[in-house]
Order: structure tokens, then C-alpha cells, then sequence
């Protein structure tokens, strides 16, 4: 049972789409904040949420949320995350914790590091969780159970902050928070997230397509899905972090090539203990 108790924190979320909606709906099941407000561009979004009773008030223009709010969740692209706090710097709360859930660190940290006032923190978030689809209108206030939830710290970061946003990540059904550095999350995201995304993507451009393609099962459907994607905010996070990408992609053709000979060569006894080998790794990463 959740125990933490933030009702006298106003808190804002910028962005109520997928994520920022399924932040805002996990909350107002898991808590009961003194506010729960929400910032967006769009007013029929705004509306929805509050007729919902998700939020308590959404707001176009920020100024007043963000000078009332304890706590600020950014839930938009990397670029406009950091363009919004460079131009509302001025109104933010003193003693306010900013956080975000964009895909990469790096750069967002090492931004917010050189206009960030020295009254407010700034710890950087990533949700392990998301879907395919994108907009509020399929997010869900149980899309984060049993994930895994990754915090950067800033040079200033306290104790009692980090502390405080763990414990709301995890009352809002996160198993796991992770810290690390923004180097770190971007070499491993490049990774597990990223090239992931790269080799659906290739599959489902591959010429095969380029007339009706029958045979479909199970196998293809499953390496594909993540190919349903937002390619706005998919190219902008994949070109914030080319270098570490670029990296993964060599790697992961050298793999490939690999494999190729061994499948030319007909070696099947090593084609045997490469299927063993991922068979295993499989397994023990689900368990």
C-alpha cells in the first residue's frame, strides 16, 4: 500500500500525451496531491482530462501552474523540454523539482545544467514503458506496472529529492529505479531502445514490401511491432545520441556478418550454439 503522502504538493505535467497522461492518470489513482495540473497547446486534451477528474485544472498558458507548483514533470520532446524551461525560467517555484521522461540525458542535463537558477533542481527521467500508439487518448493508469524507471541526477541534486520522486515513481506501479549518470543512460539506451527500434523500422522498409507480401506470422509480427512509430520524436531522440547509435549499428553489422558467414560456411554446429546462446540470454532477461 502506497504510504507516501504528497497532499500538500501542487504538481504540474507538461505534455499530456502517452506518457504525460498516463503520469497524470497513475497519480490521481495512487495519490491525492494537493493539485494535479497539467500544461498543453492542446485545450480539447485540457478539457478531457479534467471532465475525467484526472486533473484538476489544465492550462495553455503556463504561468500560473508553474509558479504554484511544487513539483514539474516535462513530459514532451527533448528540444522543446529544454526551450520551455529556458523561457519560463523566471516563473518556476522557488524550491521547485523539475524532472523529465525524454529518451535521452545528455543533452538535456548538460542545458539545464547553464540556465538552471540555483533555488530549483533538475532531475532527469526516463520511463522504461510506452506503446506504440501516441496521445492521451491511450494512456492508462496502469501502463508502468512492474517497469523500470531511470533517474540522472544534476551536480545539485539532493537527497531528499531524489528520494521524494522515487518514491512517487514507484507508487505509481515502477518495480525498478535505476541511477546513473546521462553518459551512461544514453550508451545503454542506444542499445536496448534504440537500435531496437532501427532494426524494425529496416525490416519493414525492406523491398519485400514494395508489393503484397503474404506468409505473415507470429515471428515477423513480433520483431515489427515497435516499427509503428513516432518518427517526430523517434528521429529527433536517435539523432541526439547518433554517436552512441552509430556505435550499436556497427556493432550489431559486424553481428550480422557474422552470422552470414556462419550460415554460407554451413556450419551448424556453431549456428546451433549461437541459437543456444540467445535462447538462454532470452530467458534469463524475462524471469
Amino acid at each position: 500500500m502506497n504510504v507516501l503522502n504528497i497532499s500538500d504538493l501542487n504538481i504540474s505535467i507538461v505534455g499530456l500525451g502517452l506518457i504525460g497522461g498516463s503520469i497524470a492518470k497513475s497519480i490521481i489513482k495512487n495519490y491525492k496531491p494537493k493539485n494535479l495540473w497539467a500544461i498543453d497547446i492542446n485545450l480539447n486534451t485540457l478539457n478531457k482530462a479534467k471532465y475525467e477528474g484526472v486533473i484538476n485544472e489544465g492550462y495553455v498558458e503556463p504561468i500560473y501552474p508553474l509558479i504554484n507548483s511544487d513539483i514539474v514533470i516535462f513530459c514532451t520532446y527533448p528540444n522543446i523540454t529544454i526551450n520551455f524551461i529556458k523561457n519560463n525560467m523566471d516563473y518556476f517555484k522557488p524550491n521547485s523539482l523539475l524532472t523529465d521522461t525524454a529518451g535521452v540525458k545528455s543533452k538535456i542535463i548538460t542545458e539545464i545544467n547553464k540556465i538552471i537558477r540555483n533555488d530549483i533542481e533538475f532531475i532527469g527521467g526516463h520511463p522504461m514503458s510506452g506503446k506504440e500508439s501516441m496521445g492521451y487518448e491511450f494512456s492508462r493508469d496502469n501502463m508502468f506496472e512492474g517497469g523500470e524507471y531511470i533517474l540522472t541526477p544534476c551536480y545539485n541534486t539532493k537527497d531528499k529529492s531524489l528520494n521524494l520522486l522515487t518514491d512517487i515513481i514507484k507508487g505509481i506501479g515502477f518495480k525498478i529505479v535505476t541511477i546513473m549518470t546521462p553518459e551512461e543512460h544514453d550508451e545503454r539506451i542506444a542499445f536496448t531502445s534504440q537500435l531496437p527500434h532501427i532494426i524494425a523500422c529496416t525490416v519493414m522498409n525492406n523491398k519485400q514490401f514494395n508489393g503484397k507480401i503474404n506468409c505473415i506470422g507470429g515471428s515477423i509480427k513480433d520483431i515489427t511491432r515497435i516499427a509503428d512509430i513516432n518518427n517526430e520524436l523517434w528521429s529527433e531522440l536517435i539523432v541526439e545520441n547518433k554517436n552512441n547509435i552509430l556505435n550499436e549499428m556497427k556493432n550489431f553489422i559486424n553481428d550480422i556478418n557474422n552470422i552470414y558467414d556462419i550460415i554460407k560456411n554451413e556450419e551448424t554446429e556453431q549456428l546451433k550454439l549461437l541459437f543456444k546462446k540467445s535462447c538462454h540470454r532470452r530467458k534469463e532477461m524475462i524471469t
